[in-house]
């Protein structure tokens, strides 16, 4: 049985994650975490009495295996971080980690042999159009990312258009000859990641479609996933709540787990 607290249960992904859980027979859920609700009677929002509301991170008193992470980029650092620290396998599908912060959080969990993963996207065809795409990048010199997320979405660029960047880049080998001192120039529209262009539209109707497009001489490949319900990330996030239990170090992309 892996026990688990879900942050940001109140989202839509949160809710997702939930009715995953529960209909499971492997899993269980312990508790739940948001800094912004303030009823903490777990009935309050259909949950079980021996599931713990939480709204702060401070003494934490929760024991769990997975910390299932779904809240804000403003949070997920310190989130993630309190997670290691008490050795709670952290699980992560919210955007917003810096280079800087990852590196940290996968040190302290090496610290503390606590495994995890981090991922831009729990979606298999997602994932699977990451590692098409960085293959691809290696007879092309010259992509774009273009992605496509409903109106409400927080970030822009995405987390999966931001690693789906990186992989190209360092698929096409340019990753020795960064310069570390460049800036990446990210909007809140889209951005350029050492060069690659990310386009980000934000629209409703849209759930998360993402493409990679390639372009030589005479010819150009367009490699799109599109996703039209978010149910379909549970795929992933239980694979990712299955292969953190037998790890010991902090995984950055599902992608390394297919």
């Amino acid at each position: 049985m892996i026990s688990i607290i879900v942050s940001g249960f109140t989202g839509a992904m949160g809710q997702k994650a939930l009715a995953m859980i529960q209909a499971a027979d492997d899993l269980q859920l312990v508790g739940v975490f948001n800094p912004h609700v303030t009823n903490l009677d777990p009935a309050a929002y259909g949950l079980d009495a021996s599931v713990k509301v939480v709204n702060t991170l401070t003494d934490w008193a929760v024991p769990a295996d997975v910390w299932l992470d779904f809240s804000l980029p403003s949070g997920v650092y310190a989130n993630t971080k309190t997670a290691i620290e008490y050795g709670i396998r952290p699980v992560i599908g919210t955007s917003g980690l810096s280079e800087e912060q990852t590196a940290a959080l996968q040190q302290l969990a090496a610290d503390h042999q606590v495994g995890g993963v981090i991922a831009a996207n729990f979606g298999v065809s997602a994932v699977l159009m990451m590692k098409f795409a960085q293959l691809a990048a290696k007879y092309f010199d010259h992509a774009e990312v273009v992605e496509y997320h409903h109106a409400d979405k927080r970030d822009a660029p995405s987390g999966t258009a931001l690693n789906t960047a990186k992989l190209i880049y360092q698929a096409q080998g340019k990753s020795e000859t960064h310069n570390p001192d460049e800036q990446d120039d990210l909007g809140d529209r889209g951005g350029d990641y050492h060069g690659i262009k990310i386009h980000a539209i934000r629209l409703p109707g849209f759930v998360a479609d993402e493409e990679a497009i390639f372009g030589g001489p005479g010819e150009t490949l367009t490699i799109k996933q599109s996703t039209t319900d978010r149910g379909s990330f549970m795929t992933g996030v239980r694979l990712a709540l299955d292969a953190v239990m037998t790890r010991h170090d902090l995984i950055v992309g599902l992608e390394n787990l297919i």
